[in-house]
């Protein structure tokens, strides 16, 4: 007995050894995703613990939490096996911010101005309803099969779609909402805001305000050889700078989205391994230092706060979307923002009109033929913030496509050759994309 017992001791031993330096290392992370998950798909989408569990938090590991909401507080509470508690609270106009134990919640703090437009105009360039237009060259049988086929039928969880929208020629010929989700409802796009934040430099540009070619304005650079960075490289993902992207373990990346009080500062600190504009290399850590390089271009953090939603969001009717902020109020450039399907339609609408919106310039023509360039050593996958199918990454859609894309293959694909917009919102990258999107095309005939 006393062998069995110094048996099972030395595997209890062994299996704490074991969870320490493989698992208990992320417990802060795994807390700290399902914190700000909790709180974000909560306060700002109304979805229930339960909804967002089952959804949201169906993530290896990421399910292992508990999690608490209080709504009278306005946070939520995420641990692992009782350890690592982390807390995100909510302000509203700021979403929900993942905060550590120092954060002072008394402080007083500052949220953006919204405006909201009222025209009797339909969607999307006013607040009406759609337009119900039938099109001769649309064979809507083949087009409502594609749709229907993208979503899951009830017990499968293969496709996992939440949303899909189509729209041609301004109009709306395709939309479809998983159960639990509407066209009111908000969904994160992860990285899709990269392509919100790039937007702002091109509005900047139009406006004389920021020229991207000239070297970076980072005072931590100007004595080494990172001063030649430019902003045009940072756009491009080319900087050269150290970061790594993956979020199946701790890295740069998940460091700075669950851990870092100032996100823009995450790629700041890194050193450079190769020259601008020789290597690509994707990096969330630099679409945050873009953030915080606009957020220097004003005297104020109002008028960074405010910029924002005036330049772009609220300008073009993207009423429903929230941009997150960090802990030191910069927004999470790299994957923040939440909005409706349809109100991502409409920053994919913004682009296949080349920055017209309703006969307002936003931004310079050359603005969108800049994000759809191939940057240098992407292979033509990547151009301003930007995902190309210059590549043919998708064989059955045109080369002119691009792309603003994110987590778990959140989608706005933008067809100028085709007058199309395309919104997958849903939990899996596994899905077909090329098959949906060759069903779309197929099902509108070349006029």
């Amino acid at each position: 007995m006393k062998k069995l017992f110094k048996i099972l001791g030395l595997a209890i031993f062994l299996f704490l050894v074991y969870f320490g330096f493989t698992t208990y290392p992320k417990l802060d992370l795994i807390s700290g995703f399902s914190a700000k998950s909790v709180a974000s798909g909560h306060f700002i989408d109304n979805r229930s613990i339960e909804m967002i569990e089952k959804g949201d938090n169906d993530i290896d590991m990421i399910d292992l939490a508990t999690n608490e909401v209080d709504n009278s507080e306005g946070f939520a509470i995420s641990k692992v096996y009782g350890l690592k508690e982390r807390k995100a609270i909510y302000r509203v106009g700021l979403g929900a911010t993942l905060i550590n134990d120092d954060f002072d919640e008394s402080k007083p703090y500052e949220v953006p101005k919204r405006t909201k437009t009222n025209n009797n105009l339909p969607f999307p360039y006013g607040n009406n309803e759609a337009e119900k237009v039938v099109f001769e060259n649309i064979d809507y049988k083949k087009l409502n099969s594609v749709v229907e086929n993208s979503f899951d039928k009830k017990g499968q969880k293969n496709k996992r779609t939440r949303a899909l929208l189509v729209i041609y020629k301004d109009k709306i010929i395709a939309e479809k909402y998983d159960t639990g989700f509407t066209k009111d409802s908000k969904i994160l796009g992860w990285s899709m805001t990269k392509s919100i934040t790039a937007t702002y430099f091109g509005i900047l540009q139009k406006q004389g305000k920021f020229d991207i070619n000239k070297p970076a304005p980072i005072a931590e650079w100007q004595n080494d050889e990172r001063k030649n960075i430019t902003t045009n490289d940072l756009l491009h993902m080319n900087s050269g700078l150290e970061w790594e992207e993956n979020y199946d373990k701790i890295s740069d990346a998940t460091k700075m989205l669950f851990q870092a009080e100032d996100m823009t500062k995450s790629q700041i600190v890194k050193p450079a391994k190769f020259k601008p504009n020789t290597h690509w290399n994707y990096s969330s850590g630099t679409t945050n230092l873009l953030s915080g390089i606009l957020r220097n271009q004003f005297k104020t953090h109002q008028e960074y706060l405010d910029f924002w939603y005036s330049s772009l969001i609220d300008k073009i009717g993207m009423n429903s979307m929230v941009v997150e902020t960090d802990m030191a109020g910069n927004y999470v450039g790299s994957s923040y923002g939440w909005a409706t399907a349809r109100d991502w339609s409409k920053f994919g609408l913004l682009y296949l009109h080349k920055g017209n919106w309703n006969g307002e310039q936003i931004f310079n023509e050359s603005w969108a033929k800049y994000v759809a360039t191939p940057t240098n050593d992407s292979n033509g996958i990547y151009g301003g913030q930007f995902w190309l199918n210059a590549g043919g990454k998708y064989p059955d859609a045109p080369k002119d496509m691009y792309s603003a894309n994110g987590f778990q293959g959140q989608h706005v694909f933008i067809i100028p050759s085709k007058d199309i917009v395309i919104v997958r919102m849903g939990l899996s990258e596994e899905f077909d994309f090329n098959r949906m999107l060759k069903g779309v095309l197929e099902s509108i005939k070349n006029k």
